[in-house]
């Protein structure tokens, strides 16, 4: 083991947050970080847009689906694929592929991660916040994004003022496969729901009566933001 290691396996999320404001040294150290993550063929289609307005932060509250700490974080940054800068430099940029657009998220997943790790090496704490794809059009209203750019999700980073417990994840069992794509091995998956329902149970905070597989099967079978492709579209992405 080593201190990198430790930082990334005790990742807690973090939804409460001392008043404490972070260092525009901290802060710089961790754009720095997300920046030097690695960018397909450097294409580098990723930008963040920093919330310090408080108005535009009670805004982002209730269109990320009423989360408190939105507002309350030291920091909040928001994640957005980006190619408005590459077409202003030449219009004949495609940004219309959807495998720009995927490179454009995966890009963004392993930017915001570096942050967040480097974030978490200076002992702060913090969460993404996903919700904001939820209302994605007034997101991007309110942050006045371009065209050819896109918000992906949210990042709230500050001084934890909690302590989670670590939430257990599946096992390299089940994730991992070998040369070709394994069967699942269910029971596996039993024993993983009998960890999430204890889990679940007994910590200390939002306790649930349920299941891993309850829980993500309820989930999937629902629809999932399926204004998200239009908004895309509108936005001149993912449309062929």
């Amino acid at each position: 083991m080593n201190p990198v290691i430790d930082t990334i396996l005790n990742h807690r999320s973090i939804r409460s947050f001392t008043n404490q404001p972070i260092s525009k040294e901290q802060l710089g150290t961790i754009i720095s970080a997300g920046i030097a993550a690695s960018s397909s063929s450097l294409l580098q289609v990723n930008s963040i847009i920093r919330v310090t307005d408080i108005d535009k932060r009670k805004a982002l509250v209730e269109l990320s689906g009423g989360q408190p700490y939105v507002e309350g974080a030291a920091e909040f940054l928001v994640f957005c694929i980006d190619f408005q800068r590459h077409h202003e430099m030449n219009p004949e940029v495609k940004a219309e592929y959807t495998e720009l657009t995927l490179i454009g998220a995966v890009d963004a997943g392993i930017m915001a991660q570096n942050c967040l790790l480097a974030a978490e090496s200076m002992n702060l704490g913090g969460v993404y916040i996903g919700g904001l794809r939820t209302h994605a059009q007034e997101v991007d209203d309110l942050l006045e994004l371009p065209d050819y750019t896109a918000v992906l999700f949210g990042m709230c980073l500050g001084h934890p003022a909690q302590t989670p417990q670590k939430k257990p994840r599946l096992s390299p069992e089940v994730i991992v496969h070998e040369n070709t794509y394994q069967q699942l091995n269910k029971n596996k998956v039993h024993e993983y729901d009998d960890i999430m329902s204890t889990y679940y149970a007994t910590r200390t905070s939002n306790q649930k009566q349920s299941s891993w597989s309850e829980q993500i099967t309820g989930k999937l079978s629902q629809e999932s933001r399926p204004h998200i492709k239009e908004y895309l579209n509108n936005k001149g992405l993912a449309i062929k």
